[in-house]
């Protein structure tokens, strides 16, 4: 393969819901670049994306998958990306290098929740997308349908580039308003001809020219004056208006297409390479929050967007060449660790057919292996200290616990698990001291389904998935006093310590008191001394030494806190973090002889046990804000689950053609909510979430923890 020069290079990701027909695109793709002679097919288990065991097993795309095609003095790059929402991440990291999107329409579905999210996340980068309506040979095709639902959502934007002369099995032709031509297919490999238009499709031709033009025209005033004065444009420059339309998120142009027969697929590629931006017209984002042109001429930079361990080749790292030109056997440098890597061999790579060039300039995609330590979103340069934005993730939306099936293997897991979130950034991998759990998060149960497959049948190693505990918080509401004699006499020295203390409600804010009604008695403290602790898992503690006459000598002060801090850890309701407490420790005793560190720890811990549950506590429970994105038609249903999962619906509005659900659900009722979503909308929904806030649990709720506590502690 030849070197090709920044402005011969198009980066571009392939996007869609599943079954819209984006592997089947790129087998076409390839096909016209020559990277292969045969297409393989999604059914035949062939095809150059979509080439692993799981991926062929369930047949659809579960992992981005970098391909290339060499067509018109032009190298496309091409990222063939998941459908499912579960795996989502791929889109992500494709766009962190990819310069435009392609995103195909089922011609029998037409707009889907899933096309929408992935317009939405190419309007969000900022990077221009062609609209492809695939499946136009399908018995059930419907071109209008399909066109309409893509204005009803994005109105004006949609400008017809082509339309198609008959839908359904004997779909071979289209018309082509820029060109204002059309195309007949001879057979189902791309084979064509270039007619003049038929004179029963000339006026729906023109019709669609002249709305063309004037679109194009709308987004240069240049162009606008020409208009004006000409009455029309050339085909350059309509072409010229179309990529400002683009670029600006303001034109989504709408093509032919049939991927499977081969159909359109030429033409887009032709559109490609002549209207949309090659690399070197876009701007970076750096670490720093800043940007920087993509050139050939500057040092050499690569910037890491995925990273795999593969068969027989071991780790595969896939890069874009961000600045300069990288070359065989360059050493590099991460500018963030000071690590260096030697980039022994560069491939061009389309699915596992890599083939091996000696040199890439900037913007070009490929990838390499053997590096010691790099991982997806990191940078290596020579030359500079630039570093690049790393791609920023959705957060999860599915939690699970993990376990080995056997104790012993754990350790291997945890190796499995840290790799499996090297290589796919939205699986998340926390051990929670707090829960005694490993907790494993991702975007759905079908992606941590995907990833338990993995580790039995890739790894051999029998995992254990669990619905996880909840992190609930304990506090109190009232203030309550307790104290407690810590005795113990076994022959030589023994134990003793007394420790008397009062405890109430903090909140941020709250004036300071020292004058108490306790059981109808005022009580007034003298504090001596005052510490406040930020508590890592939220909230605050203020401690308050009053203790006047001796009554505890004060280097047993900070025993008494340790054990106040030990039972905050473990709370006395459910044994969960407490939190928000002021503790004023006012009296107490001690011994002469037997008081220790131990013994006043111990009295401590007993008596803010006891203070605690006198106190009014309650339990908090995590609140999630949550927005989902439903079809109209599924609102009811989406609705009627919400509110049987205690959910407080805060508004909805329509948005692009689907409703929009805002609401505050507590985090255990979250517990498959991906799964039950995606059962009552057929996969068209989905969702986001975010922590708000503690609130307390309802009182049912509280008494049936309670009591769940209660048991496990009697069965331990």
């Amino acid at each position: 393969m030849k070197t090709y020069e920044t402005k011969n290079v198009r980066n571009v990701v392939l996007l869609g819901s599943p079954k819209s027909g984006k592997t089947t695109f790129a087998e076409s793709m390839m096909f016209e670049g020559k990277v292969i002679d045969r297409r393989g097919s999604v059914e035949g288990k062939n095809t150059m994306s979509d080439n692993t065991e799981i991926e062929q097993i369930y047949q659809r795309s579960i992992y981005s998958t970098l391909l290339y095609a060499e067509y018109a003095d032009t190298k496309f790059n091409i990222i063939d990306t998941p459908g499912s929402d579960d795996f989502v991440g791929g889109v992500y990291s494709a766009f962190s290098v990819c310069d435009s999107g392609i995103v195909l329409v089922n011609a029998t579905q037409g707009v889907e929740v899933g096309t929408e999210i992935f317009i939405r996340q190419a309007q969000k980068a900022g990077k221009p997308i062609v609209v492809a309506v695939n499946q136009l040979d399908s018995d059930k095709a419907d071109w209008h349908q399909a066109i309409d639902s893509l204005k009803n959502v994005y109105g004006g934007k949609i400008v017809t580039i082509q339309f198609p002369v008959s839908v359904g099995a004997d779909f071979n032709a289209f018309v082509d308003v820029l060109k204002m031509k059309m195309y007949r297919f001879k057979d189902d490999n791309g084979t064509r001809e270039e007619l003049d238009i038929p004179a029963d499709l000339m006026a729906e031709a023109e019709e669609l020219q002249q709305q063309l033009i004037e679109k194009a025209a709308e987004n240069d005033e240049q162009l606008m004056e020409i208009f004006f004065d000409k009455g029309s444009l050339s085909e350059e420059e309509v072409r010229s208006g179309l990529r400002a339309g683009m670029l600006s998120d303001e034109i989504f142009p709408v093509f032919c297409l049939s991927a499977k027969k081969d159909i359109g697929v030429k033409r887009i590629m032709e559109f490609v390479t002549s209207t949309l931006p090659n690399p070197g017209e876009h701007e970076a984002g750096l670490k720093d929050g800043g940007s920087i042109k993509i050139e050939a001429n500057g040092p050499t930079a690569l910037y890491f967007y995925k990273t795999a361990l593969e068969q027989h080749l071991g780790d595969v790292a896939y890069f874009k060449v961000m600045s300069g030109t990288l070359k065989e056997g360059m050493d590099l440098v991460n500018p963030e660790t000071g690590d260096k890597e030697r980039v022994s061999i560069i491939y061009a790579a389309a699915g596992k057919k890599r083939e091996k060039v000696s040199e890439m300039k900037a913007g070009d995609i490929g990838c390499t292996v053997k590096l010691k330590s790099v991982k997806a979103g990191q940078t290596l340069a020579s030359g500079t200290d630039t570093v690049y934005a790393p791609t920023k993730f959705p957060d999860p939306k599915f939690r699970t616990a993990i376990k080995a099936k056997e104790e012993k293997d754990e350790e291997k897991l945890g190796e499995i698990l840290n790799r499996a979130s090297a290589e796919d950034p939205t699986i998340v991998v926390e051990y929670s001291k707090e829960l005694k759990q490993t907790i494993l998060s991702g975007q759905g149960e079908h992606h941590i389904n995907i990833l338990k497959w993995k580790i039995n049948n890739v790894d051999k190693l029998e995992i254990e998935l669990m619905a996880p505990k909840i992190p609930y918080r304990e506090t109190i509401t009232k203030v309550a006093t307790a104290d407690y004699r810590h005795k113990k006499q076994s022959g030589g020295a023994g134990q003793f310590g007394e420790v008397h203390l009062l405890i109430e409600p903090y909140f941020e804010g709250k004036p300071e008191n020292n004058k108490f009604k306790v059981n109808n008695q005022e009580m007034v403290l003298n504090v001596k001394g005052k510490e406040e602790y930020p508590l890592e898992w939220g909230g605050k503690l203020e401690y308050y030494n009053c203790v006047v006459g001796g009554a505890i000598d004060a280097r047993f002060m900070p025993a008494i806190l340790k054990g106040i801090m030990e039972k905050m850890t473990e709370g006395p309701l459910t044994g969960s973090y407490a939190r928000d407490i002021r503790v004023y420790v006012y009296d107490g005793k001690m011994h002469p002889v037997d008081s220790n560190e131990l013994s006043f720890k111990l009295a401590a811990r007993n008596a803010f046990k006891e203070a605690f549950k006198k106190a009014g506590p309650k339990i908090m429970e995590p609140i999630y804000n949550i927005e989902v994105m439903v079809p109209s038609d599924c609102m009811g249903d989406v609705m009627s689950d919400l509110q049987n999962r205690r959910a407080l619906i805060e508004g909805m509005q329509s948005e692009n053609g689907f409703e929009v659900l805002k609401a505050r659900i507590p985090l255990a009722e979250l517990y498959r909510y991906s799964t039950t979503l995606s059962s009552l909308t057929s996969g068209r929904a989905t969702f986001t979430q975010k922590f708000a806030e503690y609130q307390q649990v309802p009182a049912d709720v509280q008494e049936k923890l309670l009591k769940a506590y209660e048991e496990s502690e009697k069965d331990e």
